[in-house]
This record gives structure tokens, sequence and C-alpha cells, in this order.
């Protein structure tokens, strides 16, 4: 499946409000910085390659009204722009993964004037954009492998299209597998608190057409026993130098559950998820997000008021616990520490 989950739109950034699906298709569009950071703090726009993007188009609103042609002003402008986004959220490093490429645009270019450097801003962009949709591609063809047909598979939160600029990274193996001929099943949990399996992975692979079955978090593992479950295929929002790997809450559940039942588990990620600057999960910022997506969900109270909520955003999945890292550059597997290095830096 395809969506234009984020564009740019001339003056502004049009996107997918993903908070109203599946029963509304509606787009927002932001012409500001400010609001584009509220979307991404409000989950309108989420799934780190999208939030890359997001990032770079970001950097776009932010010198769209800068007037007068002072470099250091201009400069110190574009700093003020990328730590107003980067604190949008913490977690996914493909945000400052873009920021600091467009920052790099400006540091290459000192000699250059203002107009001339906003577009070059706009080619790096567009450029990030254009690398998402190639990258979607080629994550899908080498996890299409790892998929058999007639095979059983698991997923959590959302990966997909709606988390990427085209295709997805854990749904576009299967998408890609799907383009193959491959008839598949996939069983997608719903992924509490704010059901981003429910909601947006369910209703991506419908449109495709896909064989999906949604479960409940608390499912998984009773699904594994009784069920012939060939792969779990799960996202990343960072990938530490030695392969652990900070997804949606409830993904190193899911990891455990699978080494247990001898179920193979695997990430897709891009390069740009990696951080290879820290050397494991322990160093990986976990985003805690407020009492009441758990106290509640859509209007309807779930919980007292007054309870005490402990809400992290994400957990962190141990490089043993994971089979393989479906990337661009092929199927990394273990050693993490070591494979990783040879795919990206002498890759």
């Amino acid at each position: 499946m395809s969506i234009s989950t984020i564009v740019w739109k001339k003056d502004h950034v049009r996107l997918i409000d993903q908070t109203k699906l599946p029963h509304e298709l509606v787009y927002l569009d932001c012409y500001d910085v400010e609001p584009l950071c509220d979307a991404i703090k409000r989950l309108s726009v989420r799934g780190a390659p999208a939030l890359g993007v997001a990032a770079g188009f970001g950097v776009l609103l932010g010198i769209k009204d800068f007037t007068g042609h002072d470099r250091h002003l201009f400069n110190a402008h574009i700093e003020q722009v990328c730590a107003q986004i980067g604190a949008s959220r913490p977690t996914a490093v493909n945000l400052f993964y873009a920021l600091d490429r467009m920052q790099m645009v400006v540091e290459k270019h000192p000699h250059e004037d203002v107009p001339a450097v906003c577009r070059l801003l706009e080619k790096e962009a567009m450029a990030m954009f254009k690398e998402d949709q190639q990258v979607c591609r080629q994550m899908g063809n080498f996890g299409a492998k790892l998929i058999r047909k007639g095979g059983t598979y698991i997923t959590v939160c959302n990966a997909g299209a709606l988390a990427t600029s085209d295709y997805g990274t854990a749904l576009g193996v299967f998408y890609s597998a799907q383009a193959e001929g491959k008839d598949f099943k996939v069983f997608s949990l719903e992924t509490r608190p704010l059901l981003q399996g429910a909601r947006l992975t369910v209703w991506e692979l419908m449109q495709s057409k896909i064989d999906v079955t949604l479960i409940c978090d608390n499912m998984a593992a009773s699904v594994m026993k009784n069920q012939k479950i060939d792969g779990i295929f799960a996202g990343a929002d960072r990938i530490a130098s030695n392969g652990d790997a900070a997804n949606k809450i409830g993904t190193y559940m899911l990891a455990v559950l699978a080494k247990y039942h001898k179920v193979p588990f695997y990430i897709v990620a891009p390069e740009s998820t990696f951080d290879l600057s820290i050397k494991s999960g322990e160093q990986i910022p976990i985003e805690q997000r407020g009492a009441d997506e758990v106290r509640s969900f859509g209007g309807c109270k779930t919980a007292p008021d007054k309870v005490k909520v402990f809400n992290p955003a994400f957990d962190v999945t141990d490089h043993g616990l994971i089979k393989g890292i479906v990337t661009e550059k092929g199927i990394i597997t273990p050693p993490f520490k070591t494979n990783i290095k040879r795919a990206f830096l002498n890759g």
C-alpha cells in the first residue's frame, strides 16, 4: 500500500491526521512550525521515517517567513527552528537525523546568500522524502524473502505506509511479499494505549486486501502457543550500535514470547534509524506520555481519575532476542555489533 501520508505543497506541509483513523481520512495543512510540532506531539503524524520527513519539511516552514539577508541571523534562526522541532518527540532518531542533515546544508555553504541556502534546504528536504520512498521499497524486497506462501505472521503498532512516506518498514515486507504473489496471514496486536495496531495497521492491511486478524495485546502468547506462527515483524524508532532496538511499548514483550515459542523475531528499519553513537539500548531516551492516554480512550474513561499511571511510549528489545534486522542494505544478522558496522560504516 502506498499512501500520501505527508507531502510538501509549495508553502506548507499536508499530512494525514492519524488520530482520526480509521473512521475518517482527514488531512491537516501546516503552514508554520508550531502547528507541525503540535501534530507530531499529538501523533497526528508518527512513525520514525515519517517524523524524519516531517522534520525536514518543518525546517522549510521555519525559513519561509524569515526576512532579511543577514547570514548570521539566518543561521541562528535555523538553529532555533531545529531546536523547536527536536523538542517535539525524543525517541525517534530519524527526526534528529533529518535536522542534522538540514543544519549541515547551512554549515557547508557559509558564503551563499540567504535565498540560495533556502533553495538548497528545500532540495535537501525533498531528497530525504524521495530517499525514504526508495528505502521503503528496498527494505520490503529484502524482507519479502522471509515470507513464505501460506505463512502466518504477527506485527505490533503501525510500521506501514502511515509511518513513512511510502511503503512502510515492517508492513512494507508484507506489501512486497503480496506483490510477489504470496498469500499469507497477519495477526495485528491492537497496541494499547493508543491502538495504533487496531486503528492504523488493520486499516492499512484491509485496504490492501491482506488477510489480517486483530487481537488484543494480551492474546499474543496464546496465539503463539496455539497457532503456527512463522515470524514476527516490528519497526523501530532507534537502534543502538549493538542491535538493541526501541519500538512501541509491547514490542519487547513480543520478542520475549517469540524466544520462548521459537518464533523468529525481526526488526525492519532504515539506516537513518540506527544511532551508532550509543553502545546499547540503555542510552536510548524513552518518551513518557500523559496519564490520560491510559485512563481513557476516545473520550471514555477507563480508569479512576486519580489513579497513578506509568506510560512509556516505547520499550527496548535486547539484541539477543532479535534474529535479524531488515534494512535497505540487506538483512543484518548477529553478531550485530560487528555486522551493523560492516553494513553501514563500510557499506
